[in-house]
């Protein structure tokens, strides 16, 4: 999977660990709470807990996930609809933020183990089954966790 994290849990909290509440991203406007309750929703959206709808027409999505197959990072900065720039949060604290995320990544590994076929849609990439789901999250985490320097 080139640069990009492996998508394991251990991996992402080993990461997380040097990550304070405080860290100023190297780009973006979310604190480093907001980022981990994005990337828990994004884990959610894999397990179609989200409600979602194709974000680009659909001719155009065999191009994006292409993309994705590809070793190429994902564009710093990149605003899109489905994911709003300034977040209200839900956790109480960032402790509570970390332990939703590592939660939410055990039900995603469930989810796939219960049911090996299914497809959950994202909103740019179509809908993805586990393993594609895994090459989204690789890249978004790893997007994530450069912009606050814990790659």
């Amino acid at each position: 999977m080139s640069d990009f994290l492996e998508p394991n849990l251990e991996i992402f909290l080993s990461k997380l660990a040097n990550l304070s509440e405080d860290k100023t991203p190297s780009w973006g406007s979310m604190t480093a709470h907001q980022m981990i309750e994005h990337l828990s929703n994004s884990i959610d959206l894999s397990m179609g807990l989200i409600e979602t709808k194709l974000s680009i027409p659909e001719e155009n999505v065999p191009k994006a996930f292409a993309f994705l197959e590809t070793d190429a990072p994902m564009t710093r900065g990149i605003k899109v609809a489905y994911a709003p720039e300034n977040p209200i949060l839900r956790t109480e604290n960032y402790e509570l933020a970390l332990d939703e995320f590592a939660m939410k990544w055990v039900d995603f590994e469930e989810c796939y183990a219960k049911n090996e076929s299914a497809k959950h849609l994202h909103p740019v990439f179509g809908n993805l089954n586990h393993e594609s789901w895994l090459r989204v999250h690789s890249k978004h985490f790893t997007h994530h966790f450069e912009q606050f320097g814990i790659r």
